[in-house]
């Protein structure tokens, strides 16, 4: 259940000093927003506002595009000026055009920016310019000034709730939603105004780290643009029609000129100029470079210049899964399946071509989650023979077979999957959610082989979690099944849920040493937090009303 609209609201007030934006504020559990923050503690701070998030119900988790965005964001960050500042990658559900970094290396995509961009490279150039403003320390810096911004933001948050109150709201209602999206927003607006030097420096880190990476520095100054487009077509309106990225990331003509300036220049560096002699005059051409960027800094300093070549590998650049993620993102970030059916409907209507086959597929994915797997089986097969191999349509077409009843034909697709891509993580979830949906005590114990692999590397992962605790439970293994759903209530926002858990947990006489060694450690690094959070007057209202 939703906690309360006033548990929230006092939430994300405490929460001012570290919030969900570029300078994040979150409570403070045990530090002051004015010292200056290791980078372990930063982490904490990121992990603590992602777990918030998902509390909330902001973020958009799925396996197949979690790896997309967090590979794309991975190959940026390691052409970052800092390869080795860890990054951590997530989207949120919104259709608002907004992306922000906060403390730690945590970078927030809204789900409408994609579906805005009109290529990988698009969103490859944001992600670099939110690397930028991470890796400059902008956050940083923001994070000790902005808790100045405490008794503003949380003016602006109780005025929120008393118009959503005064609107006969409760904590259910669309109003007291609103509410809560208002307070999030103010408190996201009034902290990731950077500065106009920011605002450059950013774009100036960024558009190398993006030619790096192998993307098209020209779509940095492209998807600018056409926000510029967007905010003067919403020009005499109110503020809250202005995209969210233009109200904390302001475009303006100097920026976009810039842009395409410095992408310009990146292109000048990575070509070479050769001349031809003929005897109709003098020609001189730019040829670029192969097979990527060439960037300075990256060329072998010892070879003379005529000799000099691009470091870039082929890998380099966009994935060629574009296609594929927008339409899923645009199925998943849809209020229902029906509406997202009704989305694809207008745009076979307004294209002369019809569908693309990645709308295709989006199309089948939509009719899978409006339990109609049969037909979205019917729309995956020709895909299929058209593409054959393609991981986002053999997945799709697994899950609607097995919900179609067709479970040892799924689980055939699945096992092959599994030999070809060991350990693929969207892989190994997607088949354990579907054992665990067929049910059973064999089904269990399969699902637990297939997750085992990734056990190591899924401490933080809500949604590993919540398998691996319903395939023990169908198992039998109830133990290991109960530390599972408490870590997947902790990640969730829920400490004090999963502090219960465990202690309830810890009670059985059937543990292991190893197991209760497990939960003694899980019950001394949460009960701080809890209390902390107890002591500020924040409760969980689930647990109050048992």
């Amino acid at each position: 259940m939703r906690p309360s609209l006033l548990a929230v609201a006092l939430t994300l007030a405490l929460a001012a000093p570290l919030a969900p934006a570029q300078d994040s504020k979150l409570p403070d559990i045990g530090s002051s927003a004015g010292e200056l923050l290791t980078p372990a503690r930063q982490a904490e701070y990121g992990g603590m506002m992602l777990r918030e998030l998902r509390n909330y119900g902001y973020l958009l988790e799925d396996p197949l595009l979690d790896d997309w965005l967090q590979n794309m964001g991975g190959h940026l960050g390691a052409d970052s000026d800092q390869p080795r500042q860890p990054f951590n990658f997530f989207l949120l559900k919104d259709r608002q055009i907004n992306a922000f970094a906060t403390l730690g290396g945590y970078i927030g995509v809204n789900a409408g920016l994609i579906l805005t961009a009109e290529r990988e490279d698009e969103v490859a150039a944001v992600l670099s310019h939110e690397i930028a403003h991470v890796t400059q320390q902008h956050v940083l810096r923001g994070a000790e000034r902005a808790q100045r911004d405490q008794i503003p933001i949380l003016l602006g948050m109780l005025g929120a709730i008393v118009l959503a109150q005064a609107a006969g709201g409760d904590s259910g209602s669309n109003a007291s939603q609103a509410a809560v999206a208002s307070a999030m927003g103010l408190i996201a607006q009034r902290q990731i105004d950077y500065t106009r030097s920011n605002e450059s420096e950013a774009d100036r880190i960024g558009i190398y780290t993006l030619a790096r990476a192998g993307y098209d520095v020209e779509a940095m100054a492209g998807f600018f643009e056409r926000m510029s487009q967007a905010m003067r077509g919403n020009r005499g309106g109110d503020r809250e029609r202005t995209p969210d990225y233009l109200q904390t990331h302001p475009v303006t003509i100097t920026r976009i000129s810039e842009a395409r300036q410095r992408a310009e220049q990146i292109a000048k560096e990575n070509s070479i100029s050769v001349t031809t002699t003929t005897p109709g005059g003098t020609q001189t051409e730019q040829i670029p470079r192969n097979p990527s960027y060439a960037i300075p800094g990256l060329l072998n300093p010892l070879l003379p210049s005529s000799l000099l070549v691009s470091v870039g590998d082929a890998a380099k650049g966009g994935s060629g899964q574009f296609d594929w993620a927008k339409e899923r993102l645009r199925v998943l970030s849809a209020d229902t399946p029906g509406a997202a059916i009704g989305e694809y409907e207008r745009i076979r209507l307004a294209s002369a071509k019809g569908l693309s086959d990645a709308q295709k597929y989006g199309l089948a994915l939509a009719r899978l989650r409006g339990n109609s797997p049969g037909a979205a089986a019917a729309d995956l097969e020709p895909l299929l023979e058209k593409h054959p191999g393609n991981l986002w349509l053999e997945l799709a077409m697994g899950e609607a077979e097995s919900r179609a009843g067709k479970a040892a034909l799924a689980n055939q697709r699945f096992n092959r999957l599994l030999q070809q891509a060991p350990n693929n993580r969207a892989v190994a979830l997607t088949y354990a959610q579907m054992l665990n949906e067929q049910g059973g005590r064999e089904a269990g114990q399969r699902a637990q082989a297939v997750l085992r692999p990734l056990l190591g590397r899924s401490a933080d992962d809500p949604v590993f979690q919540q398998n691996f605790a319903r395939s023990n439970e169908l198992a039998g293994d109830l133990a290991r099944a109960g530390e599972a759903y408490a870590e997947a209530a902790f990640l969730n926002g829920r400490p004090e849920q999963a502090l219960i858990q465990l202690q309830t947990l810890k009670k059985r006489e059937d543990l292991d040493y190893y197991a209760r060694a497990r939960i003694d450690s899980r019950i001394a690094t949460i009960t701080p937090q809890v209390l902390e959070l107890r002591r500020q007057g924040i409760r969980d209202p689930d647990v109050d009303r048992r």
